[in-house]
């Protein structure tokens, strides 16, 4: 049985930092492109980070440089360390998994086939 299962979200002052996890249980987080997404209250899911089988890292502009995606093979986690947070950086941040290798670098939510229950991110 597939779950991922996110954790690590919360609060923070402007400027500040959180980091996200994800663990995937039925995955193997080093064989599968994986990715995360977050989605602001009346607004659409968006792509925020991706990494590819390979480590290959995709962002979104709005926050490169501040944001970086990495796997814990060791431990079978996907993490989002998050520095330099904005207030427009809150939201609700979603793991996903599963995205075909051809379009491992996609932004796309719809390209990902696994989904966590989302972990709640505010920045004040």
């Amino acid at each position: 049985d597939v779950q991922l299962v996110e954790s690590g979200g919360g609060s923070a002052q402007a400027g500040g930092s959180l980091r996200l996890s994800c663990a995937g249980s039925g995955y193997t987080v080093r064989s599968y492109c994986m990715g995360w997404f977050r989605q602001g209250t009346g607004k659409e899911r968006e792509g925020v980070a991706t990494i590819d089988r390979d480590g290959i890292q995709t962002y979104t502009d709005s926050v490169k440089g501040r944001f970086t995606i990495s796997k814990d093979t060791a431990n079978n986690i996907l993490t989002l360390q998050m520095t330099g947070l904005e207030p427009e950086d809150t939201a609700m941040y979603y793991c996903a998994a599963g995205a075909p290798p051809y379009m491992s670098h996609s932004l796309l939510a719809y390209v990902y086939k696994d989904w966590g229950q989302g972990t709640q991110v505010t920045v004040s």
